[in-house]
């Protein structure tokens, strides 16, 4: 990787019981989900959704930015601090075990539907932030950590995240042929079917051809993505043996509400950047630049650095504590919890971002990756904008 630029060391402090948050989020949202059993009061079940798009946004607001770094002489020391293990570790057991009280609450209590969509999106909201965790421990080489990523990832349905994701994505980063890029002038609505389609069907390739190699057929009990989906049977259908079969119209549905939080995370990450090619026709290297980044406290804090997204393409086993800021990655606006909310609406998100990737590739046009149906309406709307910053870079 090329010298990249980062702000002084000693304006770093280790944020250590900070990081004590991070796996409080499931402990709290089923904290949420106890006050509504207890208190028969419905409007406890907003509380984790309420908590994403509104509470989190705020604190980012309040709590502001910090752009330090940990010195390079701290980060071996960070690195192998078991206390960072542990935090993440600790949220799966309280996820799943949310996940359990949620699906008992669905099938003994007598709901009203908005109280049953408030179960849907408060598990789900858990869950989903949960494959956050996942995303941490899937990329460690620790045989626990990527267990653990599966069963974080059962409860969603999405174990194939964990192929796709480390192998797939990371390859194909900041181009069009990755499913999980969104291109610029790309709505979510439109973005969410071509992700999961396309995740899937690059999970299979990549497994089937894994084993391929090794002479073995994709049906396989090495097969990771059948490992991952089988870990989901077998939760649900103990769950559905327990408390019978309906309660797997909820899980389903609180499961496609957490792989789309996770889908709504993957569209802001590298929202129309785009990898050049070399004179080899060969794509560069993933670079700072290819990542949209934020460095609000809160949401890092709550995320495990994810918003620190940059340097995990760089250095993607770099344990979340000692992830870096780089002063040439393009920032985002807001957190993640805000930007992710912005893009749900799509007129909203194009006014928020389509002028900050023109303006980060310096209003070359060529340079970014353009939804194939827009293009043309692209072109048009921001030819002048094109020429203005070109005129101004020379």
């Amino acid at each position: 990787m090329n010298t990249l630029s980062v702000r002084p060391a000693k304006t770093w402090s280790d944020k250590r019981w900070l990081w004590l948050l991070s796996p409080a989020i499931p402990v709290a949202f089923a904290g949420s989900l106890a006050a509504f059993a207890w208190s028969g009061q419905w409007l406890w079940l907003l509380f984790a959704p309420a908590f994403v798009h509104l509470v989190m946004p705020l604190l980012d607001l309040a709590f502001g930015e910090d752009f330090s770094n940990p010195p390079e002489s701290a980060v071996a020391q960070l690195e192998q601090d078991f206390f960072y293990r542990v935090l993440v570790w600790a949220y799966v057991p309280s996820q799943i075990a949310g996940t359990v009280f949620g699906a008992w609450l669905a099938a003994t209590q007598p709901l009203p539907w908005y109280a049953f969509a408030g179960l849907v999106l408060s598990v789900g909201s858990f869950n989903g932030i949960g494959i956050a965790t996942a995303h941490e421990l899937g990329h460690k080489k620790e045989t626990l950590d990527r267990w653990l990523a599966k069963i974080a990832l059962a409860p969603t349905m999405y174990g194939h995240f964990y192929v796709e994701h480390n192998r797939g994505h990371h390859k194909r980063v900041a181009t069009p042929e990755d499913p999980a890029s969104a291109r610029m002038g790309e709505n979510f609505w439109a973005f969410l079917p071509r992700t999961v389609l396309g995740s899937l069907r690059s999970a299979w390739e990549l497994e089937r051809e894994r084993l391929n190699r090794q002479g073995k057929s994709a049906w396989n009990v090495d097969n990771e993505n059948l490992q991952g989906w089988t870990l989901t049977i077998v939760l649900y259908g103990c769950l559905a043996a327990w408390l019978g079969w309906p309660v797997l119209a909820f899980l389903v549905l609180q499961g496609l509400y957490g792989a789309s939080m996770l889908e709504v995370v993957n569209y802001v990450e590298h929202y129309g950047l785009l990898r050049q090619k070399d004179k080899f026709d060969r794509y560069v290297r993933c670079e700072p630049e290819h990542s949209w980044n934020s460095n609000h406290i809160v949401g890092n804090i709550l995320l495990y650095h994810l918003q620190r997204h940059s340097d995990h393409h760089a250095h993607p086993t770099r344990r979340y504590q000692a992830l870096r800021h780089f002063a040439e990655a393009p920032q985002l606006p807001a957190g993640y919890a805000t930007m992710i909310t912005a893009a749900y609406f799509p007129a909203l998100w194009f006014f928020l971002m389509d002028h900050r990737v023109i303006a980060h590739y310096a209003g070359d046009l060529s340079k970014i990756n353009l939804q194939p149906s827009a293009r043309k309406s692209l072109l048009k709307r921001w030819h002048k904008a094109e020429t203005a910053l070109k005129d101004t870079a020379a």
